[in-house]
């Protein structure tokens, strides 16, 4: 377009046609963009029309200002509404483009679970710890010393073999996977043992963790398992308080009228030993059919008894001025018992719906 007088009103309304006219086509905002530059901007023509307003006599000027002042008003009333209506088609398209049925069902990602192994472990232990027991821990790989021979078992005992135990290469290295947690147990005799001489201060510590036998995985069993163990060394200690711990500790676990009975049984490293059994809280001894208990009426769940005096000499603790008791638990055991888990490779095939089924503990 030629440069426009602003005196001329043809030429200033034909230059406004224009304008409005592109702002009609334009169909995106980003083309009504383009045409507001062009009609609107430093080098449109209005805008350079408007420059030559003050080189016109002071009686012309008037008359161009208002000729053009009212055109740059219709422009910026016709670009305004044209936006307005862009603006509007582009919010209802984002309405239909973008819109989100939430009744749409929808595919949720399994989420995991804490394994109910680990939950039933803290759960054995929170009971002791509000008795004002200690959780001990030690290593996995253990030396001979403190798996058997601290523990009074004799060095042609068959536990010692290839087929019960993992030992670590070298042969001779002395060194195995544990077979049971009691090797912590004189781990913590040892440990505590001066606080208990010079200070008085008795010894109870329970005991929980993993242990390793060459055992074939099946239903009932598995070469990696885990134990929960407790120990107590004071002056005075009987098998009355071994029973009475126990009970309480059954009661925490199986509910307010779970029935125990100690058995007679041996073990190495106690005498006094025995079996701790559990009244079968499927039949409750009346049903001699029962697969659970096999008709006996009772399940077996651990082994106790009073720690052997050689256990005591090889923690450095005198056996005639102390006593001590100890037992051992499986955890596995305890969670079938529980929860009615029927086999034993659910627990450890890592299929998350095992663990979900449980429920979240913290």
């Amino acid at each position: 377009m030629t440069d426009i007088n602003p005196l001329d009103a043809p030429a200033v309304d034909a230059a406004v046609a224009d304008a409005l006219a592109a702002f009609s086509a334009a169909a995106t905002l980003e083309e009504l963009k383009e045409a507001r530059l062009a009609h609107t901007g430093d080098k449109a023509p209005l805008t350079l029309a408007n420059r030559v307003i003050g080189t016109l006599p002071g009686a012309e000027k008037a008359a161009a200002g208002k000729n053009l002042g009212g055109a740059r008003g219709r422009i910026a009333a016709g670009l305004a509404a044209r936006q307005a209506e862009l603006e509007a088609e582009r919010d209802a398209r984002v309405l239909v483009d973008e819109a989100v049925d939430v009744t749409l069902p929808v595919t949720r990602g399994l989420t995991g679970a804490r394994h109910p192994l680990e939950t039933m472990q803290e759960r054995m232990c929170d009971v002791f710890v509000s008795m004002g027991w200690e959780v001990a821990e030690g290593p996995e790989m253990e030396a001979e010393w403190f798996n058997f021979d601290a523990l009074n078992f004799d060095p042609d005992h068959p536990a010692r073999e290839m087929q019960d135990t993992f030992f670590v290469d070298p042969p001779g290295s002395g060194l195995l996977l544990r077979t049971h947690t009691s090797p912590v147990q004189v781990r913590a005799a040892l440990e505590r043992r001066d606080a208990l001489v010079h200070h008085g201060r008795g010894i109870y510590v329970v005991c929980p963790g993993k242990t390793f036998r060459t055992d074939e995985l099946d239903a009932t069993h598995t070469p990696v398992f885990h134990q929960i163990e407790g120990l107590a060394i004071d002056t005075g200690l009987t098998m009355a308080h071994l029973k009475g711990t126990l009970d309480h500790f059954a009661r925490a676990m199986f509910g307010p009228h779970a029935v125990t009975r100690l058995r007679p049984s041996f073990f190495p490293f106690t005498e006094p030993s025995a079996e701790m059994d559990l009244r079968c809280f499927v039949c409750e001894g009346a049903d001699k059919a029962c697969r659970t208990c096999s008709g006996t009426g009772w399940i077996e769940w651990g082994g106790c008894g009073m720690t052997h005096p050689n256990v005591l000499i090889a923690a450095g603790i005198d056996p005639d001025k102390y006593t001590a008791f100890a037992f051992g638990m499986g955890i596995e055991r305890t969670l079938m018992f529980r929860h009615g888990v029927a086999d034993m490779r659910d627990m450890v095939e890592g299929d998350v719906r095992f663990s979900q089924q449980f429920g979240l503990e913290i």
